[in-house]
C-alpha cells in the first residue's frame, strides 16, 4: 500500500533545499524595523529535493526521514562542542544529508552576491573569500575583500576577540577563527567586518554596515560543495548570528506559519522579522527559553508528554539536559520530523510515548502494518479519522498537536511520525503545521498560536 502524506515545509532554519530570490526579499519603507522573507523550492540537480515530485511517496518518505536523522546526527555533534570558538572545537553547520534554505545577498562596495545556508543553530555567519589556500568549488565568483572598500578585518581588541564574552582567537593583530567540525569538514579564516546589502524590489537596497562575518580561506570536506552556496548564515542566539547582529533592526525577533499540505514535497515558506509579524490572538501561549552551556539552540523546558489527553508519568526532570551534554528539548524546524529522547533517566521516554500511542490504536482494533522508518503504522479503515493528539507540556504553556499533524495520513495507511531520538528531544517541522511560531530572543521566549497557515503566503 502507498503512504501519501501531508509533509509540511520545513526550516525555516532549516533544512529544506530553497532560495530566497531577490523580488521575494521584500521591505516596507513605512515599516523599517520589520522584514519579509519568502523561500521557494531550490530543485538544483545538487539538492536532495531534486526531482523529488517524481519519487513514490514512500521514497520521498524515506528520503525525508534520512534528512531529519542526518539533522540530528549534526546536531548532536554540535552539542557536544564547546560554544567558544577556539582551534579544533565549534558547532559547524555542515549537514552530510539535508536540505537546505539559502539567502541571497550582496557584500562589500562592489555588491559581491552571495548564497548563504541559514541555520538556527549556527552563529558565525561566513563566506568564503580570495586568496584561498584550500577553498572548495562553488558556481558563483568567490568573494575578494581587497576589491572592496568597506572590508575591514576585526581588530583583536574587540569584544568578540578578547575578554569574558570572546568567541575568536588572535593572531598576529587581527581575530581568527579555525572550525574543525567531527565529521571532518574545518573552515579557516579572518574575522572581519563588511557591509550587507540586502535588495527590497527592483530598484531599492537596503544596506547595512559593519556586520561581524567570517572571511575563509581554508575550508575541507563542506558538503555543499559544487553548488551556489559559500558559506553559512547563523541565525542562533550567538552573539555573533544575524539574529543578534541585527537585533535592533529586528527587534530580536522571527516568525514563520508552516502550510499543510498533501503530499511530500517541500512548498515556499515566509519568514517574518520584526514589526512584519502579525499581532498574535488574545489565546497565545508563551514558554521561556533554556539556556545551554554548550550551544545556542533554542531550548525549552519541556516538564512533560500527553498522548491522546493521557498524560504519562514522567517527572519534571525527565527531559532536563543532563551533564553528558545530552538530553533537554529544543524546537527545530531542520528537523523535519519530532524525536522523543530514547536515552532519558530512569525511563525511556520514546518507548514509554509509542506504547501509549500503540495501547490507544490497539484499542480502537486496527490492524499494524509496515512502512519505511516509522515504529507504528496502521492499517486506515474508510473514513477513519480518530487520530491521536500529541501535548507537550513546557513550563507555563501546553503545546498540542492535532492528531491530523502527528500522523501521516493516507486513504488507506498511517503512520505515527515520531522517531527515536538518540540524544535529546527535538520538536520537529512535522508538529509546528498550522501554527504560528514567534522566536522572540529579546523576550527569551517562544510564542505561539493556531493559525490557518495558508493565509500567510506574502
Amino acid at each position: 500500500m502507498s503512504l501519501s502524506l501531508g509533509f509540511l515545509n520545513a526550516k525555516l532554519f532549516f533544512c529544506l533545499c530553497v532560495t530566497f530570490l531577490k523580488h521575494h526579499f521584500t521591505f516596507s519603507a513605512s515599516n523599517p524595523t520589520g522584514l519579509t522573507l519568502r523561500a521557494v523550492l531550490d530543485d538544483s540537480s545538487g539538492s536532495p529535493l531534486y526531482l523529488i515530485e517524481n519519487l513514490t511517496i514512500a521514497e520521498r518518505i524515506e528520503r525525508l526521514i534520512k534528512v531529519t536523522n542526518a539533522r540530528a546526527n549534526y546536531l548532536s555533534l554540535v552539542s557536544n562542542c564547546d560554544a567558544r570558538i577556539h582551534p579544533d572545537n565549534i558547532p559547524m553547520p555542515i549537514l552530510r544529508e539535508g536540505l537546505f534554505y539559502v539567502v541571497e545577498f550582496a557584500i562589500g562596495s562592489q555588491h559581491h552576491k552571495v548564497k548563504l545556508l541559514m541555520d538556527t543553530g549556527g552563529g558565525l555567519i561566513w563566506t568564503q573569500c580570495v586568496p584561498c589556500k584550500t577553498c572548495f568549488p562553488q558556481n558563483l565568483p568567490i568573494f575578494n575583500p581587497s576589491a572592496s572598500a568597506t572590508y575591514a578585518r576585526l581588530p583583536c581588541d574587540h569584544p568578540l576577540c578578547k575578554g569574558p564574552g570572546d568567541r575568536y582567537t588572535c593572531f598576529d593583530g587581527f581575530c581568527v577563527y579555525n572550525v574543525h567540525y567531527t565529521g571532518g569538514a574545518s573552515t579557516r579564516g579572518t574575522a572581519s567586518m563588511e557591509t550587507f546589502h540586502f535588495s527590497i524590489d527592483e530598484s531599492e537596497i537596503e544596506s547595512f554596515k559593519n556586520v561581524i562575518f567570517g572571511c575563509s580561506d581554508d575550508s575541507s570536506d563542506i558538503f555543499f560543495r559544487n553548488t551556489d552556496i559559500s558559506g553559512i548564515f547563523g541565525l542562533s542566539m550567538s552573539p555573533d548570528s544575524m539574529m543578534i547582529q541585527f537585533s535592533s533592526f529586528i527587534h530580536s525577533r522571527f516568525s514563520y506559519c508552516l502550510v499543510p499540505f498533501a503530499d511530500a514535497i517541500p512548498r515556499p515558506l515566509v519568514l517574518r522579522f520584526g514589526e512584519d509579524i502579525p499581532q498574535l490572538p488574545l489565546d497565545v501561549r508563551t514558554t521561556s527559553f533554556v539556556q545551554s552551556p554548550t550551544n545556542h539552540f533554542y531550548y525549552l523546558e519541556l516538564w512533560g508528554i500527553s498522548v491522546a489527553g493521557h498524560r504519562l508519568p514522567f517527572s519534571q526532570s525527565t527531559f532536563q539536559y543532563r551533564a553528558n551534554g545530552k538530553g533537554g528539548c529544543f524546537i527545530d524546524s531542520g528537523a523535519l520530523f519530532t524525536q522523543i529522547d530514547a536515552g532519558t533517566v530512569g525511563i525511556n521516554a520514546y518507548a514509554a510515548v509509542m506504547q501509549v500511542f500503540a495501547s490507544y490504536y490497539e484499542s480502537k482494533s486496527l490492524r499494524r502494518t509496515t512502512s519505511r522508518g516509522f515504529e507504528l503504522c496502521y492499517e486506515r479503515p474508510p473514513n477513519y479519522d480518530d487520530f491521536a493528539s500529541l501535548t507537550f507540556h513546557f513550563n507555563g504553556a501546553d503545546y498540542t498537536v492535532a492528531g491530523e499533524y502527528v500522523n501521516l495520513i493516507s486513504p488507506d495507511i498511517f503512520c505515527v511520525a515520531i522517531i527515536k531520538g538518540t540524544y535529546a528531544t527535538m520538536l520537529g517541522a512535522w508538529q509546528q503545521q498550522n501554527k504560528r511560531l514567534i522566536y522572540d530572543v529579546g523576550m527569551g521566549a517562544l510564542q505561539f498560536a493556531e493559525e490557518n497557515c495558508v493565509n500567510d503566503v506574502s
